[in-house]
C-alpha cells in the first residue's frame, strides 16, 4: 500500500450524495475481480493480519527507534523526470501542527452499504488516531483539510481539476500520479507542506473502491497514518503496516508507538534524523523498554 511523498489534497468533482445506477466501466469491474483474488491470495498465505503481532512478532526499544528513523525521516517516493518513482530519499521530520479534519468523499458509483461501512470505519479510526497521538484529529462532513476519497477507476481518472482547485500550485506530476495510478498501487496519500518547514496543512488519500472490504480497510489504516507524517515503509518494521510485505493489514501496537513518537512535543517539524536521534532513543526506551 505504498504512498508517494508530500504534495497535495482534494475531493473528486463528481462526488454526489447518493450512488447513481451502474456507471462503472468494464475495466473497473475487472479490477474488482483482480483485487478480490489478490486479497484471497494474501489471506491464504496468512497475511493481512488484523492482530497486533503478539508473541510471534517481538520488538525491542532499539528496533522501535530504528524503525521510527527509517519511516519518519525518509520519503518512499521521489520525482524523477516528471514522474514519481519508488526511490527512498532522506527527509526532515514532517507532521501536522494544526487540527486534522478528515473529510470523506465517495465516488457516485459507490453503493450505500460501502459508504456506511467505510464512513464509520474512518470516523472510528480518526478517533483512535487522536487518542494515540494526543493530537486533534476527527472526521468532518465539510471543511476538511485531510480528504479521503473512495473512488472507482473512472472516477479517479477525472479527479485532476478538483486537485488543482484545492491546491492551485499542484504540479502536473502529482496529478498524473493520481489519475494514472497503476494496478500495482493499491492506494496512495499525499500531504502538503506549503512552507517547506515540515508542517503539513493538507492531505489527500485515494482508496480504490474496487477493493474487497478488508483490503480497503487496510488501505485506510495505512494511508491515513502515513498522511500524518510516517511517510516511508521499512522491511525491518514488524509488527507493522509500514512494511510492504502486507503481513499486517491494520494498525498495530508497534505502529501506535510510532505515532506517539511522531507527535511527541520533544520533536519538532523540520528536525533532521541526526538532530532527533537522542530524543528518539529516549522515547523508544520509554515506550518499549520492557518489550522483548
Amino acid at each position: 500500500m505504498a504512498a508517494p511523498p508530500q504534495g497535495m489534497a482534494a475531493p473528486p468533482p463528481d462526488a454526489a450524495p447518493g450512488p447513481e445506477p451502474a456507471t462503472r466501466s468494464e475495466e473497473s469491474i475487472a479490477l474488482e475481480g483482480y483485487y478480490a483474488r489478490v486479497q484471497a491470495g494474501l489471506l491464504d498465505r496468512g497475511l493481512l493480519r488484523t492482530d497486533s503481532g503478539g508473541t510471534d512478532a517481538p520488538f525491542t526499544d532499539t528496533d522501535l527507534a530504528r524503525n521510527f528513523r527509517q519511516i519518519a525521516f525518509f520519503e518512499e517516493y521521489s520525482s524523477v523526470g516528471g514522474q514519481l518513482v519508488q526511490k527512498e530519499t532522506e527527509s526532515l521530520l514532517h507532521r501536522w501542527e494544526g487540527p486534522v479534519r478528515m473529510e470523506v468523499t465517495f465516488g457516485r458509483a459507490v453503493d450505500l452499504e460501502t459508504r456506511a461501512r467505510d464512513g464509520q470505519a474512518i470516523a472510528e479510526y480518526a478517533d483512535r488516531l487522536a487518542r494515540v497521538t494526543g493530537h486533534p484529529i476527527r472526521q468532518v462532513s465539510s471543511g476538511g483539510n485531510f480528504h479521503v476519497f473512495v473512488l472507482y477507476e473512472d472516477e479517479r481518472r477525472e479527479i485532476g481539476p478538483e486537485l488543482r482547485r484545492i491546491i492551485p500550485r499542484l504540479d502536473d506530476t502529482a496529478v498524473a500520479t493520481v489519475e494514472n495510478l497503476p494496478r500495482s498501487s493499491y492506494c496512495l496519500v499525499f500531504a502538503w507542506d506549503p512552507q517547506n518547514d515540515g508542517v503539513y496543512t493538507k492531505a489527500v488519500a485515494v482508496i480504490r473502491a474496487e477493493h474487497p472490504d478488508l483490503f480497503r480497510l487496510s488501505c485506510i489504516h495505512e494511508e491515513l497514518a502515513q498522511g500524518l507524517g510516517l511517510a516511508n515503509d521499512s522491511p525491518f518494521a514488524r509488527p507493522s503496516i509500514f512494511n510492504d510485505d502486507e503481513e499486517f493489514g491494520l494498525l498495530t501496537t508497534h505502529d501506535e508507538m510510532l505515532l506517539k513518537m511522531l507527535f511527541d512535543k520533544r520533536l519538532r517539524p523540520g528536525m533532521s534524523a541526526d538532530e532527533a536521534r537522542p530524543i528518539i532513543d529516549q522515547m523508544a526506551a520509554e515506550l518499549a523498554g520492557g518489550t522483548s
